[in-house]
């Protein structure tokens, strides 16, 4: 059986018949519930009838055809519409704005949108972004062919919902989750100041993922969105991201609130924070992050292997992990993988690389790549005049520094189709 498709131009502003075949008067939009991961199905029309806006629920349409919709029989009520939640006009709330395209990550417009009959519903089942579809849009209705294109499905797409009335929440959390912080973070940076505010409003669900998000912005966004938070819901967001990265970002942030953020920091976090604001940002210090492991070379393998399994650190974090000697000098470094071949019984001492490459506090971010790229490192000690290790510089917090900005705004990424 072939499965009946209709774009919506083709059956909005057109004449609505009565059953008789006599025009009653004009579909105005056509109106759907969103379901999260499904088809939209259609719950009714809007249409003018004898000059009033009337809502007819779906059941009384008898079909749907190019250029006109019939009714079922010849009474019914004309109620105003009145929109319930969870329900879209598509003409209005959809049709011509942009939604997210969740494969790929990125905005997409909806210059066109695909019915098709289900059994006996008509839904929502894709979006055409082409620009063929707009210029067919806007030609005189006589001159239009039908459409045969290709679409993207639905169920990858997510229309922005602020602007509609009584939608509640607008977009739901666990769409985004799909997504990398990073890919989240472009499409906010992508997006209008309304579309992006409902991305963080999506993502604040979890908290933990709207600080990644925040982690993987750029400055300018960061505080567009934190702008008219309070100092306590900033401190909150802050006080979970990683110590380098809420440094970077308190010293951004208006002088008259970086103190009281500060201060509302839960302690050991802001301890971190203020041992970092010491350096300059452009340097070691500055780019160091302060979660690393560092035992005494005196401890076995099997003890640095439960460590590595009873650390609350990232598995970023814990790639490397270091030894330091009887007056805490850093001693050597290890990597995971190599680690695990070796021996429980083993010491650190007789396994890792001693006298590993290092960084100080002062260099300059030439001087850390020229080092990490030089010895091969994914991560670099960072130590102080005694070398006792103070943090770690990574490789994806020197290639964030390194990358040109305008790099950041590749158009397969997160701009618009």
């Amino acid at each position: 059986m072939t499965t009946r498709i209709l774009h919506l131009t083709q059956v909005t502003k057109v004449p609505l018949l009565d059953r008789a075949g006599e025009r009653l008067g004009r579909v105005e939009d056509v109106l759907v519930r969103i379901s999260d991961g499904g088809y939209a199905p259609m719950v009714g029309i809007t249409a003018r009838v004898s000059g009033r806006d009337v809502f007819l629920p779906a059941e009384l349409i008898a079909a749907v055809e190019p250029g006109r919709m019939r009714l079922a029989r010849e009474k019914f009520d004309m109620r105003r519409f009145e929109r319930r939640p969870g329900e879209v006009l598509l003409r209005k709330d959809v049709l011509g704005r942009r939604l997210i395209n969740l494969t790929g990550a990125h905005l997409v417009r909806a210059n066109e949108i695909v019915l098709a009959q289900i059994v006996d519903t008509w839904c929502v089942v894709g979006i055409d972004t082409s620009l063929g579809a707009l210029l067919h849009r806007l030609m005189p209705r006589s001159r239009r062919q039908p459409p045969n294109r290709p679409f993207l499905d639905w169920t990858s797409v997510r229309p922005f919902l602020s602007h509609v009335p009584g939608a509640g929440d607008g977009l739901p959390a666990t769409e985004l989750t799909r997504l990398h912080p990073a890919q989240i973070a472009d499409l906010v940076e992508a997006a209008s100041h309304e579309e992006g505010q409902e991305i963080i409003d999506a993502v604040r669900h979890d908290s933990e993922l709207e600080a990644d998000v925040f982690e993987e912005m750029d400055v300018e966004h960061q505080l567009e969105f934190l702008e008219e938070r309070s100092d306590a819901d900033t401190a909150s967001l802050i006080g979970r991201m990683a110590p380098d990265d809420a440094a970077d970002l308190i010293m951004e942030l208006d002088q008259d609130r970086r103190r009281p953020i500060l201060d509302l920091l839960p302690t050991k976090h802001q301890r971190k924070v203020r041992t970092l604001l010491g350096y300059n940002p452009s340097t070691a210090g500055g780019l160091m992050g302060l979660d690393f492991l560092c035992l005494d070379a005196r401890t076995s393998v099997g003890a640095a292997v439960a460590a590595i399994r009873d650390s609350e650190l990232s598995p970023e974090a814990l790639e490397t992990i270091f030894t330091h000697d009887a007056d805490g000098r850093l001693d050597g470094a290890i990597r995971v993988v190599p680690l695990l071949r070796h021996d429980n019984a083993t010491l650190l001492a007789d396994v890792v690389e001693h006298s590993p490459p290092h960084l100080h506090a002062d260099r300059e971010v030439s001087d850390i790549a020229i080092v990490m790229s030089d010895f091969n490192l994914t991560v670099a000690p960072v130590v102080d005049h005694d070398h006792r290790i103070l943090g770690v510089v990574t490789v994806d917090d020197l290639l964030e520094t390194l990358i040109p900005e305008e790099w950041k705004w590749r158009a397969d990424v997160s701009r618009e189709d």
